[in-house]
């Protein structure tokens, strides 16, 4: 088994310390008996532990083993809690309580205000959707509606100690005179002239995804191989029109001579790609459709996943195997894309004129960023949301939402023991607490919503439409719903985002090989390089195993033109800020890039993000809050 858990390490692109070699096999020997683990399962759960402690080489060494097995067992515990939803962990007050038959009332402190909740009796259901109510408000909801049901605190978030902690900060602000730069001066006993009033912005919205109530599901062979075959022309061309490169030519033709063509990766069978399975897809404009297996066995660092379209140079003596002497994954990309777009391509979704920017006005942007879920996983009380809404009513932020907001992979939900249809949770849960939001923030207040797969009440499509909420009772112009990916533009500052988790499928997918001169190698950093270097939003083909990819249904949906401002990748990987370089000394393009997490991760709360963009990504300000 030993030699097993090793052949899994090396073929997953590890290896294991020279010296301390024998003492991690038999530890991860042992983890495997005691968890009953197979040597691919132990090697595919070291590699979500290695991204989400960010290691920087990929030599696993002892130091690492004790915390694995802490995470083996959180992992353990999670399927677990995932088989036996209902399952109860008792804590010291349970216990205290059991024992001195004590039903007293317990306190919590939410925003500075005490409100008092007991347990729940047995005609409790704590599985209804009900909302919250707000501190302070006699059980009434903060748009004056009394709730439902009575809601008791007693959650295991509920009972947490701290609010919000600060996680990460990409370049903290100054402090002058022990505050911080643009911190509110909470001294003042007047809290009109503490509260900073919310900047109001313009919004303009790349409308290229497919519309509500799209049919889907219809897409042929036909369909595919056209997507296909034009995203390959369409970057062989931009390579071209550089003037860096030769004229393509078939690479499966014989010639000793150095040729340059270009073609999509691919597998040469069924199971993950590996060094011995690369294959380049060829045009049918250049190649006839033909295929042709490559040899990267010069290349001193690659890396290259199923999809990835590539301009290959090198030579095919035999015409049967490309040697590859230098690969190019990174296309030509335009500007960015607030000086590309016409009036004409960019509709304007604000109902406001006087809201429009002018022109000459600094493209800042603030923005508060979380994405779901949204609510824990032992009931739907939204307790997260709540949360996030009242940081997002101190801070005076937009607000950019990306699902899944009813989330599908819920067990209440899974299990269907909820007494509302996913429409009527989505209506209350979310729509209502946004529209108090805007009621309280001002007609200045903006609030977009994105859609996931994993969303209940929507199309399990992607690309995705947005939501239609203009039948809704609670429907406010200051909500905004774009399509998944979606592209939008606030203040001239132009932000991208995607709820496909394509980062993490891009990892399990990958392989690469890193400079043996020491570079320290930012993986997270280049699998998000990796879509704009494809200009698209989903490189991935085929795609993972669940993700409902039509290519027939407005492809250019997937494209990326122009090198955003901001790109936020929302994913199930550590969280980060990074900003992104592209293109030449002398005219380089620097993208921010962001993944602010999920802001409910099981029973507890999770992290979100707040940024502050002025302009220049590398100067900007962003910071990971764990809730």
């Amino acid at each position: 088994m030993e030699e097993e858990i090793k052949s899994e390490f090396a073929h997953n692109g590890f290896s294991l310390d020279a010296k301390e070699e024998e003492e991690i096999l038999k530890k991860c020997v042992t983890f495997c008996i005691n968890y009953k683990m197979s040597a691919s399962e132990l090697v595919s759960c070291w590699e979500v532990y290695y991204l989400n402690m960010q290691i920087a080489e990929g030599v696993v060494q002892d130091s690492y083993m004790n915390g694995f097995l802490l995470f083996i067992q959180n992992e353990q515990k999670e399927s677990i809690r995932e088989e036996e939803p209902y399952l109860h962990t008792y804590y010291s007050n349970d216990v205290d309580m059991l024992l001195n038959d004590e039903h007293k009332d317990s306190i919590e402190e939410v925003d500075g205000a005490r409100i008092s909740g007991t347990y729940p009796d047995e005609s409790y259901d704590f599985s209804s959707p009900s909302r919250v109510a707000t501190p302070g408000t006699n059980g009434k909801l903060s748009s004056g509606k009394p709730s439902a049901t009575k809601v008791h605190h007693m959650t295991p978030f509920g009972q947490r100690t701290n609010k919000f902690v600060l996680q990460f900060e990409f370049n903290p602000p100054k402090v002058e005179n022990g505050r911080k730069e643009g911190e509110i001066d909470d001294s003042e006993d007047d809290v009109i002239r503490r509260v900073k009033p919310i900047k109001r912005c313009s919004l303009h919205v790349r409308e290229l995804g497919p519309k509500p109530g799209c049919r889907f599901m219809y897409d042929r062979i036909k369909d595919r191989f056209e997507s296909l075959e034009g995203r390959i022309r369409r970057l062989a061309t931009a390579l071209l029109a550089s003037g860096s490169f030769d004229e393509i030519v078939d690479a499966t033709s014989a010639s000793q001579n150095n040729l340059f063509s270009v073609g999509m990766v691919c597998c040469d069978g069924d199971g993950r790609l590996n060094e011995k399975s690369i294959i380049l897809q060829c045009s049918v404009e250049h190649s006839g459709g033909r295929r042709v297996r490559l040899d990267l066995q010069k290349l001193v660092q690659y890396s290259v996943f199923p999809g990835q379209v590539v301009g290959v140079t090198g030579h095919n003596p035999s015409g049967h195997c490309f040697v590859v002497s230098k690969l190019v994954d990174s296309f030509p990309l335009l500007g960015p894309p607030h000086v590309n777009y016409p009036p004409a391509k960019r509709p304007a979704i604000d109902p406001e004129p006087d809201l429009m920017t002018d022109s000459a006005a600094p493209r800042e942007l603030s923005l508060i960023i979380a994405a779901g879920p949204f609510c824990t996983s032992d009931n739907l009380f939204y307790e997260p949301f709540v949360e996030l809404l009242s940081y997002a009513r101190r801070n005076q932020s937009h607000l950019l939402l990306l699902g899944p907001f009813v989330d599908s992979e819920h067990p209440q939900i899974k299990k269907g023991t909820v007494d509302k249809t996913f429409d009527e949770i989505f209506d209350a849960e979310i729509l209502e607490r946004l529209q108090d939001y805007c009621e309280d923030m001002g007609s200045s207040a903006r609030v977009i919503l994105l859609p996931s797969t994993r969303d209940a009440n929507h199309d399990f499509v992607f690309p995705q439409p947005p939501f239609d909420i203009s039948t809704s009772k609670n429907h406010n112009h200051q909500v905004s719903c774009l399509s998944n990916p979606g592209i939008f533009s606030a203040n001239e500052v132009t932000v991208g985002c995607c709820t496909m988790d394509v980062l993490k499928q891009l990892s399990s997918e990958e392989i690469s090989r890193l400079p043996t001169d020491g570079t320290q190698s930012d993986r997270l950093g280049r699998l998000a390089t990796h879509i704009l270097n494809q200009r698209s939003f989903y490189p991935l083909y085929p795609p993972s195993v669940g993700v409902p990819l039509d290519l027939s249904l407005t492809p250019e949906a997937l494209q990326i033109q122009s090198i955003p401002d901001i790109l936020i990748l929302p994913s199930d990987l550590a969280p980060f800020v990074k900003v992104l370089s592209f293109g030449p000394e002398e005219s380089m393009m620097q993208c921010m890039c962001l993944n602010p997490g999920r802001l409910a991760k099981g029973i507890n709360g999770g992290t979100f993000l707040t940024v502050n963009y002025n302009g220049d990504p590398g100067k900007s300000t962003a910071s990971i809050m764990r809730i």
